[in-house]
């Protein structure tokens, strides 16, 4: 019990410190557009550049509002934990489902997330482009299993890993 005490502390001050870091996001500056006396020769290209540098046509992106927490344990200790953040990448129109089957979603991919953590996938070099594009296709086939294909893609928006003393 004495043991565990700690880890439970560490879990519940780090659980405090990111809903009040995510609480205390400032909002997003917006975006001026300027109107000008383009013409549309100038208009065109930059329509043409525009498509090619943002998002895929007809997705939409959902944010799944809390980080992932995983313990990475090693000799029956807490050696570190693993936070994550996921963006879901679905076709136009799905978001309201995906944010309905949000617990069911967040279940299946928390699971992923010991099963990669389980197999040593947080060891060492855990950043390193092997790893997470395995962890990346774990979790879109966990997510589309879960809701079905609508799901195009699960982004990895932040990863970092927290060593224990």
């Amino acid at each position: 019990m004495k043991k565990l005490l700690p880890v439970i502390l560490l879990l519940l001050g780090i659980g405090g410190g990111v809903g009040a870091g995510l609480a205390l996001r400032p909002e997003p500056a917006p975006v001026a557009q300027t109107e000008g006396a383009e013409g549309e020769d100038h208009a065109a290209k930059s329509d043409k550049k525009d498509k090619e540098v943002g998002p895929p046509q007809g997705r939409e992106y959902v944010d799944l509002v809390d980080q992932f927490i995983v313990p990475v344990v090693n000799d029956d200790a807490v050696a570190s934990l693993i936070l994550i953040t996921l963006t879901i990448e679905v076709e136009a129109g799905n978001s309201d489902g995906i944010f309905e089957a949000e617990p069911r979603i967040r279940g299946v991919l928390l699971q992923a997330m010991f099963d990669h953590a389980n197999l040593g996938g947080f060891d060492g070099a855990f950043t390193n482009s092997s790893k997470l594009d395995r962890l990346r296709k774990t979790f879109l086939e966990a997510a589309q299993k879960t809701f079905g294909e609508e799901i195009t893609d699960v982004l990895i928006v932040q990863i970092t890993r927290q060593d224990i003393a």
